[in-house]
């Protein structure tokens, strides 16, 4: 039998004023999430992932040490086991984006990754961190020290690859070496020099890679910032690179596609892109 897995994502404007208190934020955040899930839940969706720190606002756009607050603890903070109990009641395997402390002082963007069943299967830390106006990341988020894992969940292998991440083709690359069958780019990229590359990155992971791959970027404008327009898209793509669903730029949207997992094989088998690599030669690539 083909195996189709009915995937998901969440794209969405941020929730409450930014002038709140961060508990106040988080939990506006949460609750708005909570109404896409139960009715991803209802739709039988099997996989899902929200967008780049879910619980807030891309905060990013200033330097401010209040910010430090939104950190919670993988897997023992809150949204983490709320999402546990999430996963479990709709039989959901979900990845979730969040703010991490893993001590004071050192925090990472990370998303965790839950299976069906509610077992906290681990996580992936952003790896590529940018540094520019509007997007001060390396004032917030330590790199990532976890390599590219892939986890084996009820319904595919799941890698993850977070925003800025994408612009780069060798982590892509590991994940697919790691057995991923689908990868998920959690964002937040405003509209600017970058959005040619929206639909142009990813899909050429897929095919490089032979993958599905699952963007997801918020929407709207968050103020008091306003570095631009965060402008949606959110996609599912195949391992030919073709564009399956995709979210509108202007709205909060859960998007859903049936993906066929066998497709995978298919593509390789004509596409022998891993057969052809010629990794002896490209010693250059660890070079300063």
């Amino acid at each position: 039998m083909p195996r189709i897995v009915k995937c998901g994502l969440i794209q969405a404007t941020h929730a409450c004023s930014t002038a709140e208190k961060i508990e106040t934020i988080r939990e506006a955040n949460v609750a708005k999430h909570l109404t896409l899930i139960e009715r991803a839940g209802r739709e039988g969706v099997q996989i899902l992932c929200m967008q780049e720190i879910f619980t807030g606002p891309y905060f990013c756009a200033e330097q401010n040490p209040r910010w430090y607050e939104a950190v919670e603890r993988i897997p023992d903070g809150p949204t983490t086991r709320l999402m546990q109990e999430l996963a479990k009641k709709h039989r959901m395997v979900i990845v979730v984006p969040l703010y991490e402390e893993e001590a004071t002082g050192v925090y990472y963007n990370t998303a965790a990754v839950i299976d069906a069943d509610g077992t906290y299967l681990g996580k992936y830390r952003k790896t590529h961190i940018p540094h520019v106006k509007g997007f001060w990341e390396k004032f917030y988020f330590r790199p990532g020290n976890l390599g590219y894992p892939v986890f084996t969940t009820q319904h595919g292998n799941v890698g993850v690859y977070i925003c800025y991440d994408r612009h780069f083709p060798e982590g892509a690359r590991e994940l697919g070496l790691n057995g991923a069958e689908i990868v998920f780019n959690p964002s937040a990229t405003v509209a600017g020099l970058s959005e040619y590359l929206w639909k142009l990155e990813q899909p050429a992971h897929a095919v490089a890679n032979a993958y599905f791959v699952g963007a997801i970027n918020r929407v709207g404008r968050e103020a008091p910032w306003n570095i631009g327009e965060f402008y949606g898209q959110s996609y599912f793509c195949d391992p030919r690179g073709r564009i399956v669903a995709e979210a509108a730029r202007d709205r909060d949207e859960l998007v859903t596609a049936e993906l066929d997992l066998d497709q995978i094989r298919e593509v390789r088998n004509v596409w022998q892109f891993y057969r052809d690599r010629r990794p002896e030669t490209y010693g250059g690539l660890c070079k300063l």
